[in-house]
């Protein structure tokens, strides 16, 4: 009796969730997904405006300023003329 039971229970269980989830789960989705959408549009707002322009239209901007220090190793070994054999 004990085992008609348990089994009985883990049944009524089973398909109590699985109602409960046709219920629930497309509010649980809308949910989920509104937050997703937020988050995402954050992002997307902050990195619209991390993007903005700092100077004017046909300004001319050097970001990165070349190394003047670099030299050139002149020593680098000697030239040997190939000639193609046929």
């Amino acid at each position: 009796m004990g085992l008609l039971r348990t089994i009985l229970i883990i049944l009524l269980i089973y398909y109590g969730v699985k109602i409960l989830s046709k219920i629930f789960a497309p509010y649980l989705l809308r949910y989920m997904s509104k937050k997703m959408q937020e988050r995402f549009g954050g992002q997307f707002q902050q990195q619209q405006s991390n993007q903005q322009p700092k100077h004017r239209e046909g300004e001319t901007v050097i970001d990165k300023v070349p190394n003047t220090n670099a030299s050139s190793n002149k020593k680098v070994g000697e030239y040997i003329d190939y000639e193609e054999i046929d």
